[in-house]
This record gives C-alpha cells, sequence and structure tokens, in this order.
C-alpha cells in the first residue's frame, strides 16, 4: 500500500449524468462538494435514474458561479440550458429509493430541456441543504450523518487494480466482445492506483491525503454498470462477470463506500493510506 495514491477524482452534480473529472475537490460530511446535490424526478416525485433512463449518460451538467448548471447534451439535445440555482419556494418532496427527501424545484426552462431530452414528462430539484435533508440509513454504521442523492452512502471508492482483475476475468468468459469495461461504468467519486486486485475490501478505514474515511461496505451493482457512458447501449457485462465472480450477501459487488471522518480537500496524488 506504500505506493497507493489517489489518481482520479469525479462528482455528478446530477444524478445520473454524466461525471466531470477534476483535479481536487472539498469533502464535505455528505459527499464531495458539489455531488449529486441534483436529481431528475418523475410526475410522483420518484426520482429519474439512469436504470429506467440510459440516455442520462449523454448528457452533461457543468457547474456556474453561485451554485447553477449548464445542461448540454451534445448535437442529440436542444440547446443548452442555464439553470440558475432556485431561491427558496417551490419546494417538493424527492423520493428516492423510500427515502422522502424535501428539495426545491429548478425554473420551468429546466424541467422543459430536460423532458424534451428524454421525451418525458421530468423536473429537475435541488437538494438545498444536505445537512438536515436526508438522514444515513443506519445500516451504514453509526448513528448520524446525512448523504446528499447518492444511491446510499457519501462516497464511492473503487481502484484500479480491481479493475484489471474484473477485466481480466471478463476476457476469460467473454464471447460477447463486451470486455474490457471502463471505470466510467461504476461511476466512482475516487479512484485509486497501486494497490493489489481486491485490496479495498480488507478495509474499514482509510485516510486519503488529509482526509479520513471510514469503509462503510462494499457497493451492490446494478444495471446501470452495463451501460456504456458514451453510447447509452446496454449489454450484459460486467454483472455477468460479477455474479461468478464477486456476490456477496446476494449482491454483484465492485467498490467500496465511504462515509468521511473529517472535512478536507482531496487532490490528485494524494497518497492513500490504510488506518484499519
Amino acid at each position: 500500500m506504500g505506493n497507493a495514491v489517489l489518481h482520479s477524482i469525479h462528482v455528478h452534480p446530477v444524478k445520473a449524468f454524466r461525471a466531470q473529472s477534476l483535479r481536487e475537490a472539498e469533502v464535505e460530511p455528505w459527499g464531495l462538494a458539489g455531488d449529486r446535490r441534483w436529481v431528475l424526478i418523475d410526475d410522483g416525485g420518484k426520482v429519474v435514474t439512469q436504470r429506467e433512463q440510459p440516455r442520462l449518460a449523454l448528457a452533461a451538467a457543468g457547474t456556474l458561479p453561485g451554485g447553477g448548471l449548464r445542461l448540454s447534451a451534445g448535437t442529440v439535445s436542444p440547446v443548452d440550458v442555464a439553470v440558475p440555482a432556485p431561491g427558496p419556494g417551490a419546494a417538493t418532496t424527492v423520493d428516492i429509493f423510500g427515502d422522502r427527501v424535501p428539495a426545491v424545484l429548478a425554473d420551468a426552462e429546466a424541467h422543459a430541456w430536460c423532458s424534451a431530452y428524454l421525451g418525458t414528462e421530468v423536473r429537475l430539484a435541488h437538494m438545498d441543504d444536505p445537512a438536515v435533508s436526508r438522514p444515513m440509513d443506519a445500516r451504514a454504521g453509526p448513528a448520524g450523518g446525512t448523504v446528499s442523492f447518492a444511491d446510499g452512502r457519501p462516497l464511492l471508492l473503487t481502484t484500479l487494480g480491481s479493475l484489471d482483475a474484473l477485466n481480466s476475468a471478463i476476457a476469460e468468459g467473454d464471447h460477447s466482445g463486451e470486455g474490457p469495461v471502463p471505470m466510467s461504468r461504476f461511476r466512482p467519486n475516487a479512484v485509486v492506483a497501486g494497490t493489489e486486485a481486491w485490496a479495498e475490501d480488507g478495509w474499514n478505514r482509510v485516510a486519503v491525503g488529509e482526509v479520513v474515511f471510514r469503509v462503510a461496505g462494499p457497493c451492490g451493482r446494478c444495471v446501470v454498470t452495463t451501460t456504456d457512458q458514451d453510447t447509452a447501449l446496454r449489454g450484459k457485462e460486467p454483472l455477468r462477470t460479477l455474479a461468478r465472480r464477486r456476490r456477496l450477501a446476494g449482491k454483484l459487488v465492485f467498490g467500496q463506500n465511504l462515509v468521511p471522518e473529517s472535512r478536507g480537500t482531496l487532490r490528485l496524488g494524494d497518497p492513500v493510506t490504510v488506518l484499519g
């Protein structure tokens, strides 16, 4: 582990949209600053993700001064639109995997852009204050703490060593030509280089540069990992291989969920140290 370093950092300003790669990011108690603070919802308030709409992989959200967004999706989209951070008012409730979370709606132009892009009625909502909005599931560990619109834990860490091992396993049994799969399929926040394959399975606490995290357990993977993040087309990998090689407690797992124990800044090249 002496040579383990932070290889890349990623945030997803709108849940299910394309990732942004950063050179550094602030760690807040509920995740990386700016990560998954916006979400699409249907007319019943339920979160809309790549599970239902793989085409979201092609949509991008760039951050603007003041907390707003610029939505774009290349040549296949409506024209780009700037979305200001919503002020007080237009409150709604987001149903995210059974959690009911207060949020503030974006403006009508944002709803129209997202609806036109997907071809179905959706609205864009913003988590105004993660500190009080969404308590973490008690199964994440000690009571207390909140999370953004991430699936359930503040951050997701993956390693290049484990991806290499997974792709080797895909190649051994792959007759479809789908492999290798890139790391973008797993939508991590932090990617670590310099570890052996699956070393992260044994971590309980880890420091990345100046920030300490508790490891809250492996991440169960879903159909999103089979979605090519550059084309939005779906296949069978990596779930087919994870089902053979990485099944734990009924879940197909890749990567580890993290809960911050401190604030600070993550920077590319930060050393990664296992604390327990």
